[in-house]
C-alpha cells in the first residue's frame, strides 16, 4: 500500500510567501497532502494558504514553533499518515528535495531525515555568522552525547516515520526544538540520517532568532538537552 505523506507547514505572519511556498510543494510532489499550522498569525496567511490549496488549523494564539510542529504531528497521528514532512513556510525550503528526502523514509532506512545544507555541495544560502557558529556548536554536542554526525542539527527541514510521528505527537520540544528533538529521537534509538540539500534566504518576513537571541538559544536549548539525557525514557511517550 502507497505511503501516505503529510507536509506540515508552520507558520506565523508568513502572508508573503506561503502560497508560494504551497503551490512549489504539490509541484514537486503531486502525491501528498500539505497541512498549514497558522500559529496565531496577525495577517491573512491562513486564508492565502488556504486558497493555495492546503488545509489550515488555525490556532487562537501564538505558541511559538514548537507547539506549531506538535500540531501538525498530532494531525498526521490522527488522520494515518505514514510519513510527516517539515517545510517553513518562509521560502528557505526547497520543495525540490522533497524526493530525496523522502527516499530513506520510503525504503525504512531511517526514522527521522534531515535536509543539510553543508553536506553536499556548496551553494545556497547558508545563515549568518553568528548562526553558524551556532550550528558548529550543536554539530558538536549532539556527536559528544548521541555519537551522531550531524551537519545541520538547526535544519527545519526534515521527515520523520511513523514511530516518530506518534513519539513527537505525544512530546515534542518547545522553543527552538530541532537540536533537542535530534537528540531525543536518537536516545530512544531512531535511525537518524541527513540528506544534502539547498537552501534559500527567506522569501518574505524575518527570522525570530537575531543576534542578540543567538546566546540566549544556545544556553536555553543546551540545558533542554541536557535535562532530556538524565531523563527515564518513559518520559517522552510511545515509541516501539
Amino acid at each position: 500500500m502507497k505511503a501516505r505523506v503529510l507536509v506540515i507547514v508552520p507558520a506565523f505572519n508568513e502572508s508573503g510567501s506561503i502560497a508560494g511556498v504551497i503551490r512549489e510543494i504539490f509541484a514537486a510532489r503531486k502525491d501528498v497532502s500539505v497541512l498549514v499550522v497558522d500559529d496565531g498569525s496577525l495577517d491573512d496567511t491562513a486564508l492565502r494558504a488556504s486558497g493555495a490549496g492546503a488545509q489550515v488549523v488555525r490556532l487562537p494564539f501564538n505558541l511559538g514553533i514548537g507547539g506549531a510542529v506538535q500540531t501538525g504531528y498530532r494531525w498526521a497521528e490522527r488522520n494515518g499518515y505514514d510519513i510527516a514532512v517539515q517545510i517553513d513556510g518562509d521560502g528557505q525550503h526547497d520543495p525540490r528535495f522533497l524526493d530525496a528526502m523522502l527516499t530513506p523514509l520510503l525504503r525504512g532506512e531511517a526514522d527521522m531525515v534531515v535536509g543539510s545544507r553543508f553536506a553536499g555541495e556548496k551553494g545556497g544560502f547558508r545563515s549568518s555568522f553568528s548562526r553558524r557558529v551556532g550550528i558548529l556548536f550543536f554539530v558538536t554536542l549532539i556527536r559528544l552525547l548521541t555519537g551522531l554526525r550531524c551537519t545541520d542539527p538547526t535544519s527545519g527541514f526534515r521527515g520523520c516515520g511513523p514511530r516518530l510521528i506518534r513519539l513527537f505527537a505525544a512530546h515534542y520540544p518547545n522553543d527552538f526544538p530541532e537540536p533537542e528533538a535530534i537528540v531525543i529521537a536518537r536516545r530512544l534509538g531512531a535511525v537518524v540520517r541527513e540528506v544534502p540539500v539547498l537552501m534559500r534566504a527567506r522569501s518574505a518576513g524575518r527570522s525570530s532568532i537575531g543576534k542578540l537571541k543567538s546566546p540566549y538559544y544556545m544556553l536555553k536549548v543546551t540545558a533542554a538537552i541536557m535535562l532530556d539525557m538524565f531523563k527515564d525514557r518513559k518520559v517522552f511517550g510511545p515509541w516501539e
